[in-house]
């Protein structure tokens, strides 16, 4: 398996609803992240009956002799709730006994020197991985990994230029557990159906009065599944052997959708993905560096944080490490390489069958296209 090549593919998946537009505090539209993979507490997603989902399943189809090892790993984003605490008059040099919060009240913003300081939401990286096990060992029975990421609580106090501490900033990670169930059926001789569900089991008290924002900091947030396997092949669903069609056909994908990653021709790793993609997606060379999109919209994006507002790139300096980079690394982009992402040519191939010239069928296609 080409490792970084997966982790720069699964890493678009994770990111992509995390700062796609880019999104910031003060948007009224693109307030709001969180739109791919999201698996919500099972207590909550059962009541609202809609297309708000608590599990997901992957399934996909193996080949592998008796010494091959299928390796399983479920990665996530948690969200972590970030407030701006203004210390109390009096309160921030009081005397308190250790550990002992200081006192402060929650603003939704507040300037701290040249730092703007907002309330919101930053997210930390989750991964379960299963044991590795034999494929020839599953169908004797379902192999389980619970896991669990406790509640935390942190506060970071912000000095002013006077070394006074002038804010605080929270933040508040929520309990969260589920279960990665990893089984197999064999299909044909040699040939195993691999199931993988994930599922959120937090625990969630009054589910039914819990609005969206707070049961979000309690979800799996753009879930996905990187699949590993040694010693075998994964076939593919998108365009199977003929004689596999019909059992490829009946695979069922909730909420996900298995691709085989990694060098094209490469049969040994599958990425399922929350987003549609085609087997062997790529980052496209052209994009000078990572916006989470697998270089679908490079250009669209840089263009639009180039036309931020000074107030608004300043609120995005101030979200995170990840959005800083992208801002700062979009401001200075030589033009030249803005205009790469724009489109290049591919290559010139004649049609079979149709007597026209090379150039009449000339690609010319968005750097990005098809490549996801």
């Amino acid at each position: 398996m080409n490792a970084k090549l997966v982790e720069g593919i699964a890493n678009a998946v994770l990111y992509e609803g995390y700062m796609l537009y880019p999104y910031r505090p003060s948007a009224l539209k693109n307030r709001q992240r969180w739109n791919f993979g999201v698996l919500y507490p099972r207590p909550w997603a059962e009541i609202q009956k809609g297309a708000d989902s608590w599990r997901m399943q992957t399934e996909c189809l193996a080949y592998g002799s008796n010494a091959a090892v299928v390796e399983i790993r479920v990665r996530f984003l948690q969200a972590i709730s970030r407030q701006i605490g203004k210390p109390l008059p009096g309160k921030a040099s009081d005397t308190s006994p250790q550990n002992a919060e200081p006192k402060f009240e929650f603003v939704e913003s507040l300037q701290v020197g040249d730092k703007a300081l907002c309330s919101w939401q930053e997210a930390m990286e989750r991964d379960v991985v299963i044991p590795t096990t034999r494929l020839a060992d599953l169908p004797a029975g379902p192999l389980k990994q619970n896991f669990n990421f406790t509640a935390t609580r942190e506060i970071e106090p912000i000095k002013d230029e006077t070394g006074s501490v002038a804010a605080f900033i929270v933040r508040t990670r929520e309990n969260i557990s589920g279960s990665v169930e990893l089984r197999a059926e064999e299909r044909a001789s040699g040939l195993v159906q691999l199931t993988v569900v994930i599922s959120n089991l937090t625990p969630l008290a009054d589910a039914p009065l819990a609005p969206r924002e707070d049961v979000l900091l309690k979800s799996l947030l753009s879930a996905h599944t990187v699949l590993g396997l040694r010693d075998g092949e994964f076939v593919s669903l998108i365009d199977p052997p003929e004689t596999l069609r019909r059992i490829a056909s009946e695979c069922k994908n909730e909420g996900t959708w298995p691709v085989l990653i990694g060098e094209e021709g490469s049969k040994n790793a599958m990425l399922s993905s929350p987003i549609i993609l085609y087997d062997y997606p790529q980052i496209a060379p052209e994009s000078p560096g990572n916006l989470f999109d697998g270089a679908e919209i490079d250009e669209i994006l840089a263009l639009r944080i180039l036309t931020l507002s000074d107030d608004e790139k300043c609120e995005i300096q101030q979200t995170d490490d990840r959005t800083r980079e992208v801002l700062q690394r979009t401001e200075s982009l030589p033009e030249d390489q803005l205009l790469k992402l724009h489109g290049v040519l591919r290559g010139m191939r004649p049609l079979a069958g149709i007597g026209h010239s090379p150039a009449d069928h000339a690609t010319d296609d968005p750097v990005g296209e098809d490549q996801r």
